[in-house]
């Protein structure tokens, strides 16, 4: 039987420089460009400001004294605890000046890139097991067959590639929207990773949702915080692109100014899920993009290069659903549909289903029912288009209707001649246009 999902474990905080796995002259750099930027001279605004717990800090800062490039200002700050100050020396300035000209990256101390494929392990998209129940409370607001959610629920429990194909309007974008929804567990993202002495930054506010947590107290005996700050506690990421995907959006992106890396879209989405809308809407064929995304679904990694064109590999945690209005076959070819694990189909509602929809938007949008409007509707109307119903076409008439009754003035209650005017913005009629 399926379980509520576990709670995830947390990445531990360091407690030594030794714990951290970096360059000790990687992390000495970035102290002193953290100070320099940020006009820093206290430890616990220090350790604050790079992420690191105290002691870790003051570890840092004692080896930048023994090396001659801070000192003590030899005063107490009142207003901080009583805490010893410190500024940079001399040579501090020289040398901070140099490693700012080398990367202009400080702040959050970076995770090796070995370290946050173990988090990744601990996190993994394909750890949770979403039961129906969730499933069916994450998409409430949708009207949906059983046998869909029959179909959905293996696919999301699995953590593999699902491809959503079929006539447009009927909710494939609502749908993986509520795929996302039923994930009620969080993650932890790293603010940056390192790798061969560079730094990838990660985090995104526009892509990560972070949880609020309580602030530490550097000068409180406990601290609070109970696992590695240089990671930000999230909702499990959701990555949504549309026709303006392109295959450099899966790169690693270089900034020459400041000598730093920003993580691709599918990095950013570990452990969430990467949704691809509108798939053959994009400048590459389908089959380009899904070639790019080979090796990444069949062994849960991606390759990534460098400037220096060196490659490397970082994990892939990701639940990638593809959905698109084309048929499958006319989009990819069979070597690229078998590396999809998932593949459902999504019609059009039944005439009952649309019924259910249309109440509902009509309830949701204070649209007063007519019985005379929706028999003229089910049988004057929709037998000109072969009876084929969309998700999307109850809101469309009744915004229509709405508007309709704004304008005129009159009140908010359907009829014939409503869904008359209603429908003659839903198509276009075809026609030659004569120039």
């Amino acid at each position: 039987m399926n379980m509520q999902p576990t709670a995830v474990m947390a990445p531990p905080p360091p407690k030594t420089l030794n714990d951290m796995q970096l360059p000790i002259v990687m992390m000495r750099d970035i102290a002193l460009k953290t100070m320099f930027r940020k006009n820093i001279t206290e430890v616990s605004e220090l350790a604050k400001a790079i992420c690191l717990p105290r002691q870790v800090t003051q570890e840092l800062i004692d080896m930048a004294r023994e090396h001659k490039l801070l000192q003590a200002t030899g005063t107490l700050n009142a207003n901080s605890g009583g805490e010893m100050g410190y500024q940079l020396t001399d040579a501090g300035k020289s040398r901070t000046l140099d490693a700012l000209s080398q990367s202009e990256y400080f702040g959050a101390m970076p995770v090796p890139l070995d370290v946050y494929r173990e988090q990744v392990k601990r996190q993994s998209i394909r750890n949770i097991q979403v039961t129906r129940e969730q499933l069916v409370g994450a998409m409430g607001h949708l009207v949906l067959p059983n046998e869909l959610l029959d179909h959905l629920g293996p696919a999301v429990s699995a953590g593999r590639s699902v491809l959503m194909y079929g006539p447009p309007g009927n909710g494939k974008s609502s749908i993986s929207n509520g795929i996302r929804d039923a994930m009620g567990d969080k993650v932890y993202v790293p603010r940056a990773i390192e790798y061969a002495g560079q730094v990838i930054t990660v985090y995104d506010p526009i892509v990560h949702t972070a949880v609020d947590e309580e602030v530490d107290d550097p000068n409180a005996l406990r601290r609070r915080v109970s696992f590695d700050t240089r990671y930000v506690k999230c909702d499990r990421p959701t990555v949504i692109t549309g026709g303006e995907l392109s295959l450099d959006m899966l790169d690693l992106v270089y900034n020459p100014t400041a000598r730093t890396y920003q993580a691709p879209l599918q990095l950013k989405s570990t452990g969430g899920i990467f949704i691809v809308d509108d798939l053959g809407r994009q400048k590459e064929p389908p089959q380009a993009l899904i070639n790019r995304w080979i090796v990444p679904l069949e062994e849960s990694k991606d390759i990534l290069a460098l400037q220096s064109g060196e490659k490397f590999e970082v994990p892939f945690d990701t639940l990638v659903i593809f959905s698109t209005n084309f048929h499958p076959n006319k989009i990819f070819d069979q070597a690229a549909l078998r590396r999809i694990f998932f593949k459902i189909k999504i019609d059009g509602p039944d005439q009952e289903n649309f019924l259910k929809i249309f109440a509902m938007v009509a309830r949701a949008k204070k649209m007063e029912l007519d019985e005379a409007a929706l028999v003229h509707l089910l049988k004057v109307k929709y037998p000109t288009i072969d009876n084929i119903y969309a998700n999307y076409q109850p809101g469309f008439l009744i915004d229509q209707m709405r508007a309709i009754c704004d304008f005129e003035g009159i009140p908010y209650k359907m009829s014939p001649s409503l869904i008359d005017r209603a429908w003659a913005n839903m198509f276009v009629k075809e026609e030659d246009i004569v120039n």
